[in-house]
């Protein structure tokens, strides 16, 4: 089969891949300059993301009708922008 040298080999292989990668990914300068730009194009600003979840339905329908006021004013300018 294969012997000792081979197990040898493989036991190493097996500690040293998940080590590395630990090493490699878990740097924080890796972490800010990869991660950090990408997480920021993918989610929204904290400002723009609603921090207090309303839980009664009046809270959820005037936070719905908050957004298409706001999204209402935002066609009207875009509208406007375009004549």
């Amino acid at each position: 089969m294969g012997g000792p040298n081979l197990e040898v080999f493989k036991f190493s292989l097996y500690l040293f891949v998940p080590i590395a990668a630990l090493v490699h990914f878990g740097d924080p300068d890796w972490y800010r300059e990869h991660v950090v730009p990408y997480r920021d194009k993918l989610f929204p600003p904290a400002e723009r993301t609603l921090q207090r979840i309303p839980k009664d339905q009046s809270a959820i329908r005037e936070e719905l009708n908050r957004i298409r006021a706001e999204r209402l004013a935002r066609k009207a300018r875009e509208a406007e922008e375009q004549n």
